[in-house]
């Protein structure tokens, strides 16, 4: 791959990795579920335990909505972005804050997720796609409970 040709990619797959986030908090599900091959290896074990799983983009879309619902605002927050391409394949690595806020009565509105997240990617058909998922969570803050609080 020339140097060119690595820089699109590289763009590509930020774009990419951008989409999942925004598309997230703005609750575009489509956008959500394009950014996905058709089976991903899925692992949010860090923060739910369990074991990772292999999902369709519609189940996680469906889940991140059903999950979602309840809050009024979702914002992630990405940086630190690093990349690495080998052919049709790919690696890319950032952290990531996510926040979720809902009104409540105590005035305990906000819950804080700070990690990171590992990215495996696959190029088909003239675009990157996420193949595999992983959040490492660091830490959680605020309200635990938020979707149950008053």
């Amino acid at each position: 791959m020339g140097e060119t040709s690595t820089l699109v990619a590289k763009d590509q797959i930020a774009t990419c990795i951008h989409d999942l986030f925004i598309g997230t908090d703005r609750r575009d599900w489509s956008l959500v579920r394009g950014c996905f091959t058709e089976q991903v290896e899925f692992d949010m074990t860090s923060v739910a335990g369990g074991e990772p799983q292999r999902l369709t983009p519609a189940q996680i879309a469906d889940g991140w909505e059903t999950g979602l619902r309840q809050l009024e605002q979702v914002h992630h927050q990405a940086g630190n972005l690093q990349i690495s391409i080998d052919g049709a394949s790919a690696t890319a690595f950032c952290y990531g804050i996510a926040l979720h806020y809902r009104t409540t009565r105590d005035g305990n509105n906000v819950r804080r997720f700070v990690g990171s997240y590992d990215f495996g990617l696959k190029y088909r058909a003239g675009l990157w796609r996420i193949s595999a998922f992983r959040f490492n969570l660091k830490f959680i803050d605020g309200n635990r409970e938020l979707e149950n609080t008053q």
